[in-house]
């Protein structure tokens, strides 16, 4: 018999084929309790999730043969990691399978937000380019020159931060502790960064020490000319606190590909000229997705043939 596996998020027809001639494949509909999961699938040996989707105790407890989970992507706050220790259940995640994919994109949203692109597409799209004036569109600073923060030097931060420097962009970062393997500036706090700054990346690794850590105080500091970057996680900054920053200027723009709430985004964002408004797509490249199948696919096989698995999660 095929070994049983879960998996709480969606995934691709081609990832759906390729498991399910291997495993004895279920899923747990979006959204759905621990009740919800289906009898046969009681005995699943692996789960398959998302670190944005919630794996808690309850959804342990209903899985009592469960020893893997597989976090798709880099995430891994939505595990309940020191439950799944004490049950003795390895958690893993995809290391550094999209940092470039996601990093690339995290220049490509800085430089679409501060080159005001979006408004020049529409402009053109609505007839609005009648002449050669030097003056049809607002001058801008540039990114040449300007100080780059990066909240949270990891994977993703250090592929931005070697990105960025391409545009002789000065480079400063917060994190835990210094990086003793880089030149760039290091900030002890994030409100000396958001003070330093011009443009504030937000690339840290979501959990609930820094739930809402960009709040209405760091937009304060990133100042009337700052731009705010955030493609690691939503909760990481105060939604309510970056729509009163952009309706009242104290900011002048932000770029972002992830939401507190998704896929709700709020009509308030929705409604602000001075935002760039992504679906959560920075790890949506092709060689992104098939490193993290890659990588899903080889843990799998390493748990259920009793050899080590690749980019295994700390217990907390």
């Amino acid at each position: 018999m095929k070994p049983s596996i879960l998996t709480t998020m969606p995934v691709s027809p081609a990832l759906h084929d390729r498991l399910s001639g291997l495993y004895d494949l279920h899923r747990l509909p979006e959204g759905a309790g621990p009740d919800a999961i289906p009898n046969l699938a009681r005995g699943a040996r692996a789960l398959i999730t998302l670190g944005s989707l919630r794996t808690d105790t309850a959804l342990m407890d209903a899985l009592p043969e469960l020893g893997l989970i597989c976090c798709y992507g880099t995430g891994f706050e939505g595990v309940d990691r020191p439950a799944a220790a004490r049950r003795g259940i390895v958690v893993t995640n995809a290391g550094d399978a999209n940092a470039a994919s996601v990093a690339e994109f995290a220049i490509g949203l800085m430089l679409t937000a501060s080159r005001d692109i979006l408004i020049g597409d529409r402009l053109v799209r609505a007839g609005g380019w009648t002449s050669l004036k030097l003056d049809r569109m607002p001058l801008v600073p540039g990114l040449a020159g300007r100080r780059l923060g990066i909240y949270g030097l990891g994977a993703i931060g250090m592929r931005i931060a070697q990105r960025a420097a391409a545009f002789d962009m000065a480079i400063g970062y917060h994190n835990r502790s210094p990086r003793p393997d880089v030149s760039y500036a290091f900030h002890g706090s994030l409100m000396d960064l958001a003070r330093w700054a011009d443009v504030l990346m937000v690339a840290v690794r979501a959990g609930t020490d820094n739930r809402h850590a960009v709040n209405r105080d760091i937009l304060a500091a990133l100042g009337r000319d700052g731009l705010l970057v955030n493609i690691s996680r939503g909760i990481a900054v105060d939604e309510a606190a970056l729509c009163e920053a952009l309706e009242a200027g104290a900011i002048a723009g932000a770029a972002l590909d992830v939401y507190e709430h998704e896929p709700q985004v709020p009509d308030r964002l929705k409604a602000l000229p001075n935002v760039v408004l992504t679906p959560h797509m920075a790890a949506l490249s092709s060689a992104a997705q098939g490193a993290q199948q890659e990588i899903l696919l080889d843990n799998l096989q390493a748990f259920f043939g009793g050899r080590p698995v690749r980019w295994q999660v700390p217990p907390a």
